[in-house]
């Protein structure tokens, strides 16, 4: 399956899918931290018409988007509609499956509710960070590893010039369990 990993530099969820077998690129503005596997360093959307793929899994930047910042959306009004455009564009790509990544956000009100809403105590890791899927012929994910612990690190992250960083890195946990579910997800129609 050709998998495009939309606005990733970790390179942790196409990583994941290449040691499933599948040919899964990463695409993002920045380089990728990691040398495993192949890595676009472009704008996304020229990607989306360039190739056909399978599948993509996007993580859009929530700057302008999370609620976490809320308290500073009047004063970007302009930024949160041009990301609120990409997020549109990312789900209506002509891709068989997708699933869009992000933080709560304004996603859920100003384009529509999300299909799923899972933490990472769900798949391993014994933090909170409540993540939003949006799915399109993708089921939901399942848990593969409740663990107790439900430290909020994320949240508490001192300001940093890499704190944005860190806090938009996919925990290994949820990759693998991306990886290893929608591997074979149903055809398009079924999900």
């Amino acid at each position: 399956m050709r998998v495009l990993v939309a606005c990733e530099f970790s390179g942790v969820v196409r990583d994941a899918f290449i040691r499933r077998g599948h040919l899964a690129w990463s695409c993002d503005l920045l380089p990728s931290e990691s040398d495993f596997g192949p890595h676009y360093q472009r704008d996304v959307l020229d990607i989306i018409r360039e190739y056909k793929w399978d599948m993509m899994i996007a993580h859009p930047p929530c700057t302008h988007l999370a609620v976490s910042g809320a308290r500073y959306f009047k004063l970007k009004e302009i930024e949160q509609i041009k990301a609120l455009q990409f997020v549109r564009l990312l789900m209506e790509s002509d891709i068989p499956r997708i699933a869009v990544e992000n933080p709560i956000s304004v996603i859920s009100s100003k384009i529509r509710k999300p299909d799923q809403i899972i933490q990472p105590w769900q798949f391993g890791h014994g933090e909170t960070k409540a993540t939003c899927l949006w799915l399109k012929n993708l089921p939901l994910l399942k848990p593969t590893n409740i663990v107790d612990g439900r430290d909020a690190r994320i949240h508490k992250m001192p300001p940093s010039k890499n704190r944005w960083r860190e806090r938009s890195r996919t925990f290994q946990g949820i990759a693998d369990a991306m990886a290893e579910q929608w591997s074979n997800p149903p055809k398009e129609g079924e999900g």
